[in-house]
């Protein structure tokens, strides 16, 4: 059984799908590791590391060749892939709505695409789930990047020269990256308040220490999604929800959204007029601009300021904290896969509840129902 571990291809991708913990535990449970030269530069692991713990470090082409699984952080170009054994798997984040096309690729070629990304919220699974452990990080990161914006700081300050108040810190969206958020404004001592359209969440907004700004007493919530994650709101409570923010965004320093729905644009939680309420200096982190963005005004991969308000539009914003991303990931795809390993087969052999819900391509087929659906 050899696993690949790919050096990432796509633009300022600096994350990898393997480091040399991971490597040694796969070697362990008897996998012959392979790792592209390079593959770890950007987050700061050298190949010698990988080659310590017993990996083949070579070229592109000899690391794939006869690969039985694939690993990756984004989702590999199909054509730089060939080489491995027939029935492949690819473990990585496949970005399938996004990138069907090349889903579509993966199957034409034989791959067995298995997009991490879908992986079920399931106990089980949490140990697996990479969207969790980059968003923790994602959420931790856009804190930090608010505060290199903003132009005051974050802690009330009492000086012999006076006071300095508190920056007010509004967190939207209270998922994984939202409650990071939220936890690092504190400990910077931020004033801070969260919303979210998941009533749930209010008592783990409470938990943190901030306080729950919620829409009361409005029919028709449609908030509380599948699998944790939030789903559509009613237009009842889409206006109630307007009009509370609106008040509320106006006071505020510094904005945070956090707000995705799978398979769907990113919900408008922010729009232009709600930033031209802001104060001057103030700044919004939109952590969703990716899938379309939560703000009326987010660039991807810039930071803009109108009116005097920053916005901050990162990609890849987990990414940006390369070695830690990379350790999580990476224990991801360990977990996920020795979860399942067959020591008869020498090979992982996935269930039905957890393959059938990441598997997007086998035989040359796509077959997953959420891209048949």
């Amino acid at each position: 059984m050899k696993i690949a571990v790919l050096k990432e291809q796509a633009p300022g991708e600096r994350r990898v799908a393997a480091t040399p913990e991971t490597v040694k535990k796969f070697i362990a449970l008897g996998a012959e590791m392979a790792v592209e030269s390079n593959a770890g530069e950007a987050a700061s692991i050298a190949d010698a590391q990988y080659a310590e713990m017993g990996a083949k470090v070579g070229s592109r082409a000899e690391t794939l060749k006869g690969a039985d699984i694939i690993l990756g952080v984004q989702g590999p170009d199909p054509a730089s892939i060939t080489g491995a054994a027939p029935g492949a798997w690819l473990a990585a984040g496949l970005n399938p709505f996004g990138e069907r096309a090349r889903v579509d690729a993966y199957a034409a070629a034989g791959i067995e695409a298995l997009a991490m990304e879908f992986m079920p919220r399931i106990t089980r699974a949490q140990s697996m789930d990479i969207l969790s452990s980059q968003s923790n990080l994602a959420g931790y990161k856009a804190v930090l990047d608010a505060a290199s914006e903003y132009g005051r700081a974050f802690p009330m300050m009492m000086t012999a020269a006076g006071t300095i108040s508190a920056a007010r810190v509004f967190v939207m969206g209270v998922g994984v990256a939202g409650l990071q958020a939220i936890a690092t404004a504190r400990r910077l001592g931020a004033q801070v308040s969260a919303t979210d359209v998941r009533s749930a969440t209010r008592e783990q907004i409470q938990s943190l220490g901030a306080k729950p700004i919620f829409v009361e007493n409005v029919a028709g919530i449609e908030g509380e999604g599948s699998g944790g994650y939030a789903g559509e709101m009613s237009p009842e409570y889409q206006a109630a929800q307007a009009e509370l923010v609106s008040g509320h965004i106006a006071k505020q320093d510094i904005v945070i959204t956090t707000a995705l729905i799978p398979g769907r644009p990113a919900p408008r939680l922010i729009s232009a007029a709600q930033v031209a309420s802001m104060k001057p200096g103030s700044v919004i982190v939109d952590l969703a601009v990716e899938a379309g963005g939560n703000v009326e005004g987010a660039v991807l991969g810039e930071v803009v300021e109108i009116g005097g308000v920053k916005i901050i539009g990162h990609k890849n914003v987990a990414g940006r904290l390369a070695a830690d991303a990379s350790a999580l990931f990476s224990r991801n795809l360990y977990n996920f896969l020795s979860a399942f390993w067959d020591k008869e087969s020498g090979r992982p052999v996935l269930d039905e509840e957890i393959g059938d819900a990441i598997r997007l391509t086998k035989g040359g087929q796509v077959v997953n129902a959420r891209l048949l659906g």
